[in-house]
């Protein structure tokens, strides 16, 4: 390596990517990227995705406009959700992507260039018996970064 290569690899910034939706394994792994991201000094990716399974409504629908409206609560609900994980004074450089599609997808096209992902182990999935979700199952298995699954804390005393 030349000594322009080491000074252009210094420059660069390293980015962790976290996913996060409106569940407490989101709300998890947001809280320990934030860390990672605060340590190592990289930028904090946020990245939400929704999804809409078509057709949804009569074909007179206006699907452009009800695109646009779920878009605009995700974007408010992210916002939320970082006020309430990270505060108002967290002194983080923080990207966002507020994406459609489905969430594993989204998440391992983000994640490029990437130095991290890391996604919570359980979203907003209906099979809670499971170790790891389908998402973060998928992102363990397709992403090109490593990928950090954060589970949730077990309480002391807890059985």
């Amino acid at each position: 390596m030349t000594r322009s290569d080491a000074s252009d690899a210094s420059a660069r910034r390293g980015r962790v990517v976290v996913g996060v939706d409106d569940s407490e394994g989101g709300r998890d792994a947001l809280r320990y990227a934030a860390e990672v991201a605060r340590w190592r000094g990289w930028t904090l990716h946020v990245v939400h995705a929704w999804h809409i399974g078509y057709p949804l409504a009569p074909y007179n629908m206006d699907v452009a406009g009800f695109e646009k409206a779920v878009q605009e609560n995700a974007e408010h609900a992210v916002a939320a959700i970082e006020a309430e994980v990270l505060g108002e004074e967290h002194g983080l450089d923080i990207r966002r992507s507020i994406v459609e599609g489905p969430a594993a997808r989204v998440l391992v096209g983000e994640s490029e260039g990437a130095d991290l992902l890391v996604v919570g182990s359980r979203g907003r999935g209906g099979f809670s018996s499971l170790t790891l979700g389908s998402v973060g199952q998928s992102c363990v298995h397709h992403a090109p970064c490593p990928v950090l699954i954060v589970r949730p804390r077990i309480e002391e005393g807890a059985a």
